[in-house]
């Protein structure tokens, strides 16, 4: 078994689709635009657009012993992906806070683990010490590949981009658009991510200069990380770069949505997930927040969000969306009431904010919640 070592740093290559004109380059270095935000997510959801995310990072994990070994370790169920397969996972704390998010894709020889920007290097360092005699391989490609993101179906010219080492293209599909198997919905209403049909295709770096050249010949366009935001919050999806903390619980979150499997078998800090689903109750909940006026100011995260004058969240993303205006997701107490105006502090500026509850104040405490039949089950008289 080699000992293999991460091969990337916190650093990754400048990203040459930053040339591209119009680009506004963010703090991690993509574009966060190219132009208009607002016109670049209407391009987005028309498929019509993609999003350079190669700040983000790529793991390689491989041999025979890896699915049931990742699966030892983390929140979803993984020792069944099938080539081909995508999902969602969570590395917890043994107290159950969320220290990783991933996004996982196996073709059938390696699983790929998608993770957000600047935490390759820690995660593959803490896999290698955890392989002890199993058979696997990790090694951190980030530096090696970039990751696209776009909506519905990948341009016919970007397919022979796209890697394949094992004759599957490595695209990692969004499960957020239904509750994953041996997960659970907190949220009680109508869940936008229903319609959400984004994509990421993980591509060598080598072929950077290629889709520069795609895109300056007008085949293919590019929208910023900025647009992709405004849309994730649209559709409260949590993404551990915005949304987490030192304190996160995934139940906080909706996160059992899709990235928690109740059913499983051990992994760390699966005791305070069954013990907060079961028993007790998480003690903060996301929330959707609509504010007030199309001109306001776009509040930065960790905005204070009050009651009156009680402080009782702050903000993890705020975004201008096309349809909405601006728009955030706010992590807020539990007993935050619902029925509040609340109002979000941007730098002084106090701005009103309708909230939409996501997770209620009563999520948790199911294992005594009556079941209603599945539909289609067969009743069998007595």
């Amino acid at each position: 078994m080699a000992d293999d070592a991460s091969s990337a740093s916190g650093d990754m290559p400048p990203s040459p689709l930053t040339a591209l004109p119009g680009a506004i380059v963010g703090a991690t270095g993509v574009a966060s635009a190219y132009g208009n935000s607002l016109t670049e997510q209407r391009s987005l959801l028309a498929g019509s657009a993609l999003v350079d995310l190669s700040d983000r990072g790529v793991i390689e994990v491989s041999g025979p012993d890896r699915l049931g070994w990742l699966d030892s370790l983390l929140s979803q169920r993984l020792d069944n992906l099938k080539p081909g397969q995508s999902a969602e996972t969570l590395l917890l704390d043994p107290h159950g806070h969320v220290q990783h998010a991933m996004r996982v894709f196996e073709d059938g020889q390696t699983t790929w683990l998608l993770v957000d920007e600047g935490r390759s290097a820690e995660l593959t360092k803490w896999l290698l010490k955890m392989r002890f005699m199993k058979q696997v391989e990790i090694i951190d490609r980030s530096a090696e590949m970039l990751t696209l993101g776009y909506f519905g179906e990948l341009p016919d010219v970007l397919v022979p981009l796209i890697l394949q080492p094992a004759d599957v293209p490595v695209i990692w599909h969004d499960p957020w658009n239904e509750v994953a198997e041996g997960g659970w919905q907190y949220s009680a209403q109508e869940h936008p991510g229903t319609h959400w049909n984004y994509s990421e295709a993980v591509v060598p770096r080598s072929a950077a200069n290629e889709l520069v050249d795609l895109a300056t010949a007008g085949v293919i366009s590019f929208a910023g990380t900025d647009a992709l935001e405004a849309l994730r919050i649209a559709a409260w999806r949590p993404r551990i770069a915005a949304e987490g903390d030192d304190n996160a619980l995934p139940h906080e979150f909706d996160w059992l949505r899709t990235a928690v499997h109740l059913n499983k078998g051990c992994y760390r800090g699966q005791e305070t997930v069954a013990k907060v689903h079961n028993l007790g109750h998480p003690p903060r909940r996301l929330a959707f927040l609509s504010l007030d006026g199309v001109d306001v100011v776009l509040p930065e995260a960790g905005a204070a969000v009050l009651d009156g004058e009680t402080e009782v969240g702050h903000i993890t993303s705020a975004a201008r969306h096309f349809e909405e205006g601006v728009i955030a997701l706010a992590i807020l107490k539990r007993n935050a009431n619902t029925e509040s105006e609340l109002v979000v502090d941007a730098e002084g500026t106090r701005i009103p904010a309708t909230q939409v509850v996501i997770v209620p104040p009563e999520a948790g405490r199911t294992a005594n919640v009556p079941r209603l039949p599945r539909l289609g089950a067969v009743k069998r008289e007595g």
